[in-house]
C-alpha cells in the first residue's frame, strides 16, 4: 500500500521522539528520516520505525533493514584510526563549552607565587564570576574555577602578609 505524507510525517514523528529519549544515535536517526521521507510504501516506513516503540502498527514486514551506524566490528575514521561501533567523530552529543572565566581564574591562580600574590584578586574574582555563570549555563569548568579561587584566596593572604610585614 503507498505511503501518504501524513504517514511520512508520523514516521518521523516516531524516530523524533525515538532519537529524544536515547533510543537511535544522532547519524541512524538522520539516516532513518532521510529514507522516511523519500519511502513509498507503508511497509518501508514500518521497516524504519518497526525497531522502536509507538511504531506503527501490524503490517506487511519485510528483511531487517541494515544501517551503518549499527553495523558489528570497529570502523576505520579518518584522522581517528580503527574505532569501536558508537564511537568517534558525529557520535553523541557535542562536549559542553568551558567557561573561559573558569580558565582565567585557574591561570591567575597558578600565577599567584610569581606575583607575590598581586594575581590573587582577579583570580578570587574570576573564579566567583566563572561559578555564577556554571550553574546558569551548564558549562564545564567548575573545577578550575574552584582551584583559582582557592589559589587566589591564598594569594590574598599571601599579598597580606607581605603588605603587613
Amino acid at each position: 500500500m503507498l505511503a501518504g505524507d501524513a504517514d511520512r510525517e508520523r514516521a518521523a514523528d516516531v524516530l523524533k521522539a525515538a532519537y529524544a529519549e536515547g533510543r537511535l544515535r544522532k547519524p541512524e536517526y538522520d539516516d532513518r528520516v532521510g529514507r522516511v521521507m523519500a519511502a513509498r510504501t507503508l511497509a518501508e516506513l514500518h521497516q524504519l520505525t518497526g525497531d522502536v516503540p509507538h511504531g506503527p502498527g501490524p503490517g506487511p514486514v519485510g528483511p531487517p533493514v541494515a544501517h551503518p551506524a549499527t553495523a558489528p566490528g570497529p570502523s576505520w575514521v579518518p584522522g581517528h584510526g580503527l574505532v569501536p561501533p558508537g564511537y568517534g567523530p558525529g557520535y553523541g552529543p557535542p562536549p559542553r563549552p568551558v567557561n573561559a572565566a573558569s580558565t582565567g581564574a585557574l591561570i591567575c591562580g597558578l600565577l599567584v607565587p610569581f606575583t607575590c600574590g598581586a594575581s590573587g584578586v582577579p583570580a578570587v574574582i574570576l573564579g566567583h564570576k566563572a561559578r555564577a555563570e556554571i550553574r546558569r549555563s551548564g558549562e564545564r569548568g567548575d573545577g578550575s574555577a574552584v582551584t583559582g579561587l582557592a589559589m587566589g584566596w591564598l594569594g590574598f593572604v599571601l599579598l597580606l602578609l607581605v603588605l603587613v610585614l
